[in-house]
């Protein structure tokens, strides 16, 4: 039925595409409740889908863009805009698509959007990259990444994704929605979460690429000592200097330690 409409007209998900199409009315409200949008924000939904969100949405705001990189959704999308709210609709797939385009300097982006599972992280960083032209961002995620976005030091979910989006971002988990929420409905449960980009960094990285080198390193070998973790690369002495335990698991570390360890990381042969 992939290139077929099912029996009660709605078009089917693609798989490839890792659509699961928001559907409950509680959840929407919530999220629009969460989002809060105003007349004059600056609004984009990434992933219009069938327009579930973004009906509501649309009602809250004088202009909506929305990025939908599947054709079969654009006429449906686009018959939602009306002269007093505008539906400017994207037809470009989100991870190569400019959102610094769409802000000004008197106007940031408010960013939201359910995500498909498949892409959520490269889809992260792609976002952290205009992070100067955005204000805030309210994503429906997997719940295991929001899990890792939010952890804690130490803990078993603290991970790589953590200590990356650490230095950038303020991330705090809304709410948690059930799979029968979607059509079809994921395996998992999902979250929301906001991601509000800061106007500084929370610990200078003077080489984004030796910084991203450590942490995937480190974490590679995350039960290891540090000084096991790093032979060869940095030594026991260096890191002490730091005020660092060499014998600390990487998992223990807060992220701007992350940050000072990576100034002492070598540089890559090329």
């Amino acid at each position: 039925m992939s290139g077929a409409q099912r029996h009660d007209g709605r078009l089917p998900a693609r798989k490839r595409l890792g659509q699961h199409f928001l559907h409950d009315p509680r959840v929407i409200r919530r999220l629009v409740e969460t989002i809060d949008p105003k007349p004059d924000d600056l609004l984009v939904e990434i992933g219009g889908g069938l327009g579930a969100l973004t009906a509501p949405l649309l009602e809250r705001v004088r202009t909506l863009h929305v990025v939908e990189i599947d054709e079969r959704l654009h006429a449906g999308l686009e018959r939602l805009s009306t002269p007093e709210h505008r539906l400017v609709l994207h037809r470009a797939d989100a991870l190569e698509f400019d959102f610094g385009a769409l802000a000004s300097a008197e106007r940031k982006l408010r960013v939201t959007g359910n995500l498909p599972y498949n892409i959520s992280t490269p889809l992260l960083f792609h976002l952290l990259e205009f992070r100067s032209a955005i204000e805030d961002m309210h994503l429906m995620l997997q719940k295991e990444v929001v899990t890792r976005m939010t952890a804690s030091p130490g803990s078993k979910d603290y991970g790589r994704l953590t200590v990356s989006l650490a230095q950038w971002l303020d991330v705090s988990r809304c709410f948690d929605v059930g799979p029968g929420a979607f059509s079809p409905p994921p395996r998992v449960w999902s979250s929301v979460v906001r991601l509000v980009p800061r106007a500084s960094p929370r610990f200078p990285v003077s080489e984004e690429r030796r910084f991203s080198e450590l942490v995937a390193h480190l974490f590679s070998m995350r039960r290891k000592t540090l000084a096991r973790a790093l032979k060869g690369r940095i030594g026991e002495a260096d890191v002490a200097a730091l005020g660092i335990d060499p014998k600390a698991r990487p998992e223990t570390l807060a992220p701007e330690d992350f940050a000072r360890l990576a100034e002492l990381w070598p540089e890559t042969r090329r």
